[in-house]
């Protein structure tokens, strides 16, 4: 159940006549419009948005600090005692969820991409974060998913998910419905998304505020972020190609991917297969100019970042230079990374 300030959030819209993306809708724009949520809000767009960079010219660079960063349909839980820091960015359309214990400091931080792997992904999330105790207190963030579309008659009275149009509004109105229905105890203290995270860019073309963030494991303190090459690790081009390939995978169906081990606070990513068929069309695809990339490979082509373009190459490239997914996963085993005394990563 979710609560806000202290409140569990009662849905008077929970008629069994209603559907239930249209439950789902109602009950997203009632907690949106909550005035604690508004003003949480309000400061959450007035925080100072943190950089992180592991450059070593960059004198303000993080690798003092223990870093986990997030990709999409990835998930993390983290020991304070071994993080100090978990993150994800690159969320235009998607949505950055953080669940944290109270009781004991136990941190998530998942880059939900679709409303189909919103109830699996939280079940595998609520396993190591509860640590057997189906009764801790849970404070939840969601910061991204800006307004693609306008939802102000968006009501949800199409009865699906797919309806209204957009990515954002249907995955949003998911979490927070989902939430709602499990007996756990989720104390909603940010949620940054929609129209508390949508602006004007120069084009008037709408755009997220903040497309990532970052949370303080000892604390729980949480504030809008972005990453750079340097810290989207470790292995970001092979964790990138494991999204794309998990689509093809019936065992990942519904599931978030989970790369990072919390008892021992390695990433441990596991073999994943591409097929000539992939590759054939990452080749058509590399044929494209930059403009014809973001509108066939984004959900949200007028707001992703100016590395949109230059990440999808590099992950084309590395498929045409590495056809066999095998010489990437020799003897089809995982990818494994430890943590260095400066908080760097290195493969075992």
């Amino acid at each position: 159940m979710i609560y806000v300030g202290g409140v569990p959030v009662r849905d008077e819209n929970s008629s069994s006549s209603l559907s239930s993306s249209s439950q789902g809708s109602s009950l997203l724009l009632d907690v949106m419009s909550h005035p604690v949520i508004t003003l949480a809000s309000d400061s959450f767009k007035n925080l100072e948005e943190k950089n992180v960079s592991f450059d070593e010219s960059d004198s303000e660079s993080s690798t003092k600090d223990r870093y986990v960063y997030i990709f999409q349909r990835e998930f993390a839980v983290v020991n304070p005692a071994l993080v100090d820091f978990v993150g994800t960015d690159e969320a235009t359309t998607c949505v950055g969820l953080v669940i944290r214990n109270r009781k004991s400091g136990m941190t998530s931080v998942a880059h939900m991409d679709s409303p189909e792997i919103v109830d699996l992904g939280i079940s595998q999330i609520l396993s190591l974060v509860l640590e057997d105790d189906v009764d801790a207190e849970l404070d939840v963030h969601m910061v991204g998913g800006y307004e693609d579309v306008d939802i102000k008659n968006a009501d949800g009275s199409g009865g699906d998910y797919a309806k209204p149009e957009g990515y954002s509004f249907p995955l949003c109105c998911k979490l927070v419905e989902t939430l709602q229905k499990r007996r756990e105890y989720f104390h909603i203290q940010t949620l940054f998304i929609l129209g508390h995270n949508t602006k004007l860019d120069a084009q008037a073309n709408t755009c997220p505020i903040f497309n990532g963030c970052l949370v303080n494991t000892s604390t729980g303190a949480i504030l809008p972020a972005s990453f750079d090459r340097t810290s989207r690790c470790p292995d970001e081009i092979v964790r990138r190609i494991r999204v794309s390939s998990s689509f093809l995978d019936s065992s990942w169906k519904g599931k978030l991917l989970d790369t990072y081990d919390t008892k021992t606070d390695r990433f441990i990513i596991a073999p994943c297969r591409w097929t000539m068929r992939l590759v054939e069309y990452v080749w058509e695809l590399n044929q494209l100019s930059d403009e014809e990339i973001l509108t066939n490979c984004s959900t949200s082509p007028s707001a992703e970042g100016p590395d949109f373009v230059d990440n999808s190459r590099r992950i084309w490239e590395y498929l045409l230079k590495h056809p066999d997914w095998s010489k990437t996963f020799p003897k089809r085993q995982p990818r494994v990374f430890e943590r260095t005394v400066d908080g760097h990563w290195k493969k075992c």
